[in-house]
């Protein structure tokens, strides 16, 4: 365990010990997420700590017989840390981006958390959270339509975009929940064009329906661990490298991408694998001097020949009188 974890939990600890004399080890290593031993270790570290000349006076009193923990000489510490504004506005934006969730019941009790934390933070992190706006990626209409599906257990019908092969698809669709995973919020559930488990990102529903039809996703459709993210490359796969200049940032966040780095100036050099080159080609060609492919090689080669053959149409047709 790094000191840099660890210092801000002793830190949290002491305090609360004192707080709450004789709460047994069991107890304390269960609310700080904690083994015994690594408690108990923690404790011994708190027993070498005080204030500077280190006699027996100036060092935290801690015992733990009877497992029974009981701590003294520590006043310089006794009150909890205080968030810094700029994690006090961390913790108030993922708050409010929390309460938007569809799963969330007790949206009243977050509403009261938030408001206790806004005060306790301070006028400054309250200012500088609330200048961001926290909301789902979604259409207003998607994501309604999309939460009274789930509510009323119905079939979505989807008109859905596919970035992979750059084309508009319709689907019908089970739904099992909504998910927010790298940043973006996501429809789960069983596709019945795929015959599998898939999620859809609500950003790219051109538009979406609740039929009438009572949804039953299947019994082998599992919910899909997010926890790793969604990127999860096959080694068949293309590696795709492409280079964009600041109008073309947008693709880092509209495709997904195994690395994104910052080459100055706004432009960015982007890693991606494919199965099917088609749809890169397509968008190096949209983006026109504002990306172009770097590898492998020969997809750069079949970019530059059909935007070549692309110019060599204009220069054939007719002037028009």
């Amino acid at each position: 365990m790094s000191s840099a974890s660890r210092l801000p939990r002793l830190l949290t600890l002491v305090p609360y010990l004192q707080a709450h004399p004789g709460m047994s080890v069991g107890e304390v290593a269960r609310t700080f997420g904690l083994s015994e031993k690594q408690l108990i270790d923690d404790l011994q570290l708190i027993w070498m700590c005080g204030l500077p000349g280190h006699t027996p006076g100036d060092l935290i009193d801690v015992s733990w017989d009877g497992d029974e923990i009981l701590v003294s000489n520590a006043d310089t510490i006794a009150r909890p840390l205080r968030l810094g504004v700029d994690e006090a506005s961390a913790l108030l934006v993922a708050l409010r981006m929390l309460a938007e969730l569809p799963e969330i019941e007790d949206r009243d009790a977050l509403a009261r958390v938030i408001a206790k934390l806004e005060r306790a933070a301070g006028d400054a992190a309250s200012a500088v959270s609330s200048q961001v706006s926290v909301e789902v990626e979604a259409s207003p209409d998607a994501m309604a339509v999309v939460r009274d599906a789930l509510a009323r257990e119905r079939v979505l019908r989807l008109r859905y975009y596919v970035p992979g092969r750059d084309e508009t698809t319709l689907r019908d669709v089970d739904p099992m929940r909504i998910v927010v995973a790298d940043g973006r919020s996501y429809l789960e559930g069983w596709c019945r064009r795929a015959e599998a488990v898939r999620l859809f990102r609500l950003d790219r529903m051109h538009s979406v329906e609740a039929l009438e039809e009572q949804a039953s996703p299947p019994p082998e459709a599992e919910p899909v661990d997010v926890e790793a993210g969604l990127f999860r490359p096959s080694p068949e796969d293309t590696v795709v490298e492409l280079e964009v200049g600041a109008s073309g940032r947008w693709v880092a966040e509209y495709y997904p991408c195994e690395e994104v780095r910052e080459l100055g100036e706004g432009r960015l050099h982007l890693t991606l694998r494919t199965r099917d080159t088609g749809w890169v080609r397509r968008l190096a060609l949209r983006l026109g001097d504002a990306g172009k492919v770097v590898a492998p090689a020969s997809l750069a080669g079949e970019v530059r020949d059909t935007a070549l053959s692309a110019l060599a149409l204009y220069d054939a047709a007719p002037a028009r009188p």
